[in-house]
């Protein structure tokens, strides 16, 4: 008998409101990259959850679907290794939603951090869709239908993924056996990458982001525009590095951390100016996405094949949303026909 552990599953995805960005990049797209090799990896493509909050604008969401596929690809997953779906075309996930949705209410709703958040971003204030005040419900029918064990999120993601395992909880004591599965967190070293304007979080929906497939001048112009320290007015003033977009992100994509720390003295003591800084930073930034973009461009000359490729992973996701639903309904008793 083999003593191995058994292989993670992992859940992850994105709302196709956009094509993904250097903060999707960083945040979680390269951890899902390399996790592909070490465990069974499920990709969705939240469409339906994206519908939440953009009534009037589906068409959007629906166009991003392949763009977001894109994305991966050029990335560096691998479809033979991870499958790729879209959430609305698994429809074992509405129905499971529907079920969990029983074992929580609506103040714990509002608690969530996240979703708190998320109204005041969006000005919701009391008129909040019905189907986005349940989107962390239906985030754990999407983690639980594949019983992934690990999730990779952003540090703003992680009260839904507690209440993901509340319920958990809550359903196996319901029905007095262990059916679902919880699942841990997997916090990359960099959580979070700052908007260009210096806004803490990078967003399409702010105009503060830098796409994968941006081009090289996209890049160069988002660049320029990087917030520093506005009080560094001239090159021999001392500047400051906290705060420091252009230094946040050197943080990440420069790999000598002892010629960034000359730079970094040199800065606070003044005499360095902030063009030689971003003129480093996007040297940096073109080496690390000419590759994706040329990829993504060679990938979008067949959307025929990327169609198909979603496909395959959508038939294959329902696979295993179907086995978890009926071990779901038969602890509910819900077999009726046997």
């Amino acid at each position: 008998m083999s003593n191995a552990s058994p292989q993670p599953i992992i859940l992850t995805g994105d709302r196709p409101t956009g094509p993904l960005h250097l903060g999707h990049y960083l945040g979680s797209l390269r951890a899902r990259v390399q996790l592909q090799h070490e465990a069974k990896q499920y990709l969705l493509l939240a469409d339906a959850q994206a519908m939440t909050d953009n009534v009037g604008k589906h068409q959007k969401v629906t166009d991003n679907v392949i763009e977001v596929a894109l994305d991966y690809l050029a990335a560096g997953i691998d479809p033979e290794k991870s499958t790729i779906f879209i959430q609305s075309q698994v429809i074992e996930l509405a129905e499971l939603t529907q079920y969990l949705m029983n074992l929580v209410t609506v103040a714990r709703l509002e608690r969530n951090p996240t979703i708190k958040q998320e109204i005041v971003l969006r000005g919701f204030e009391r008129d909040i869709p019905a189907g986005f005040l349940v989107y962390p419900v239906s985030q754990a029918a999407d983690i639980t239908a594949f019983k992934a064990t690990l999730v990779p999120v952003g540090d703003d993601q992680l009260p839904m993924i507690e209440q993901t395992n509340e319920l958990v909880r809550k359903f196996n004591a319901t029905v007095d056996r262990q059916v679902l599965v919880e699942c841990k967190a997997v916090l990359s070293a960099v959580t979070r990458l700052p908007g260009i304007d210096g806004k803490a979080k990078m967003s399409k929906s702010l105009g503060n982001s830098i796409a994968l497939g941006a081009t090289p001048d996209e890049i160069n112009k988002a660049i320029k525009m990087m917030y520093t320290d506005p009080n560094h007015l001239r090159v021999d003033d001392p500047g400051q590095v906290e705060g420091n977009v252009v230094f946040s992100f050197l943080d990440v994509f420069e790999p000598d951390t002892a010629k960034l720390d000359d730079l970094k003295a040199h800065y606070r003591r003044g005499g360095l100016g902030d063009s030689v800084l971003k003129k480093m930073l996007n040297e940096r930034l073109q080496e690390v996405l000419a590759p994706i973009r040329s990829e993504r461009e060679r990938l979008a000359k067949d959307r025929g094949e990327m169609l198909s490729v979603i496909k395959r992973g959508t038939y294959k996701a329902r696979e295993a949303a179907a086995q978890t639903l009926s071990e779901v309904k038969a602890a509910l008793g819900l077999n009726y026909f046997g």
